[in-house]
């Protein structure tokens, strides 16, 4: 059953198991590569990895029943254990805007024939949906009785969903679908160096965006609150995409809203499209459709399942970058939520291995996962310190700048439902041997469990100091700032400690 207190104190073994579930949800992303790191010194290093998706029914209290959807990329470290970044939210109920990211390890056995066993534990952070889950961080241990077909796995999961600070322990069967990959990169010491690879590397994406955008309720929408939903709501986000041919795309994209009286907005979807080019170099038109998750921030979607459909043009900047206009309709099939939706976003293209224009070269890439710790400001006026996952992607643009995309979610301190979606800038440079040194200028939304960010726009600058701890690892520490744009309700001192897998990737055009 879900979201009764737990009593505050608990015995020291619970205690061991809440610190070492925060850690890996901090350095499921980081430490994902660890392996691959120090497995090869040829020119390419090349991992197995899986596409995880999973679906179950979680039972609430008074027999309340959620859906339950996850998804993680886990790379394989050998010897049958992986490690990677998750994510799970609600998809069916009345906990629409419930959402947790984190870090999952996996044992994965071949038992007879193509019969797989697969065991995993999950650990991370979130809430939201109304849903009083105490410090956020969510537990979820599974078994997966899997059967092998080749280029994917599928078959049934047995898993426990507990929240840390809560009595929650719901037990129950779901669906999982393992999609296999591999994981390509370059080693950080030949990062810059000229080698012949063909191909996607890294997680494949083609291309990313960087979205601002509005919706505008129809009439009808209403808050969980009850009352009118009728002003625009500000959303701010990310878009990363992969193509299938020549015209069709898949993709994932994540926002969350930054203006419009629903901080605490949050939505994550999976799009799949098509676009032709009108005017070569210059003029491509599309459309596209998405299905996933989105809720909180007063927002009533019911049980959290969220569809978007949209149409586009985009105009070529130059030869990487170009200018998306899109507008569309967006809705809660089990809500009120509806909505026209109008969006601008500057897309770059990352690595086509189709384009055979640009000179061959690798780019640096940084996956960075850690426990950040600040004072928030309440809702109910008091200021208490909260404790956020945060898992962040980093990629340079020259040696020293490059662009980020983090999501830092709540894992203690009471505020469970508390998620930050930011982008920005960071410079880094070498000290002196292992040790270097950085900054970061971050803007985005934040909101939920009861944080004071009135309305979710915020902005983060920070500055770190990192010590290189092998070929590919850094252990980082941070100090910075957090404060809401509008009221300065949130105004704190973050610090925060991290762990970073650096690697390359192909570079746009690179075969």
């Amino acid at each position: 059953m879900i979201l009764p207190t737990a009593p505050r104190h608990g015995d020291r073994r619970r205690r061991l198991t809440l610190r070492l579930g925060r850690w890996l949800t901090g350095i499921g992303m980081a430490t994902g590569g660890l392996a691959c790191a120090q497995s090869s010194t040829d020119a390419l290093v090349v991992r197995p990895a899986q596409v995880k998706l999973g679906l179950e029914r979680v039972d609430l209290r008074g027999g309340e029943r959620m859906g339950l959807f996850g998804m993680s990329y886990l790379v394989d470290m050998g010897q049958g254990f992986s490690l990677g970044p998750a994510g799970y939210g609600a998809v069916s109920g009345q906990r629409g805007g419930l959402f947790t990211i984190g870090g999952e390890a996996a044992w994965q056995r071949r038992l007879v024939g193509p019969l797989t066993l697969d065991l995993g534990f999950y650990a991370g952070g979130g809430g939201g949906g109304s849903a009083s889950l105490g410090s956020g961080l969510m537990l979820r241990p599974h078994a997966d009785l899997l059967w092998d077909f080749g280029p994917f796995l599928a078959g049934l999961s047995w898993s426990q969903v507990r929240f840390a600070d809560t009595d929650v322990r719901s037990n129950q069967l779901g669906l999982v679908l393992s999609a296999k990959s591999r994981f390509r990169y370059v080693p950080r010491e030949r990062i810059g160096m000229r080698s012949d690879i063909g191909g996607r590397t890294g997680m494949g994406f083609d291309r990313i965006h960087a979205v601002v955008g509005g919706y505008q309720p129809r009439s009808g929408s209403k808050r969980m609150s009850g009352g009118a939903l009728d002003s625009e709501i500000v959303i701010v986000g990310t878009r990363v995409e992969r193509a299938i041919d020549d015209h069709a795309y898949w993709g994932i994209e994540a926002a969350g809203a930054a203006g419009g009286g629903v901080g605490g907005y949050a939505e994550y979807l999976g799009t799949i499209g098509t676009e032709t080019t009108v005017w070569p170099g210059v003029l491509t038109l599309g459309g596209r459709l998405a299905l996933g998750m989105g809720g909180g921030g007063d927002v009533d979607t019911g049980g959290g399942m969220l569809m978007k459909a949209g149409a586009y043009g985009t105009v070529r900047l130059s030869r990487e970058l170009g200018l998306t206009l899109e507008g569309g309709y967006t809705k809660a099939p089990q809500g009120s939520f509806r909505a026209v939706h109008a969006a601008a976003s500057l897309n770059w293209i990352l690595d086509d291995p189709s384009d055979l224009t640009a000179p061959p070269r690798n780019t640096r890439t940084e996956w960075v996962g850690g426990i950040e710790r600040y004072d928030a400001q309440r809702r109910d006026g008091s200021r208490r310190p909260l404790q956020a996952v945060t898992l962040k992607a980093n990629r340079f643009v020259t040696p020293h700048l490059y662009l980020t995309g983090q999501a830092h979610s709540a894992a203690g301190g009471g505020a469970g439902g508390y998620t930050a979606g930011l982008v920005g800038a960071g410079v880094q440079a070498k000290v002196f041997g292992p040790v270097h040194v950085g900054a970061e200028a971050l803007i985005g939304a934040a909101g939920g469990g009861g944080v004071s960010t009135e309305g979710g726009a915020i902005a983060q600058p920070s500055a770190y100091v990192g010590v290189d701890l092998g070929r590919s690892l850094a252990l980082r520490m941070s100090a910075g700032k957090i404060k809401a744009l509008r009221g300065g309700a949130l105004d704190a001192t973050t610090l925060e400690l991290s762990l970073a897998f650096t690697f390359g990737v192909a570079g746009h055009g690179y075969r």
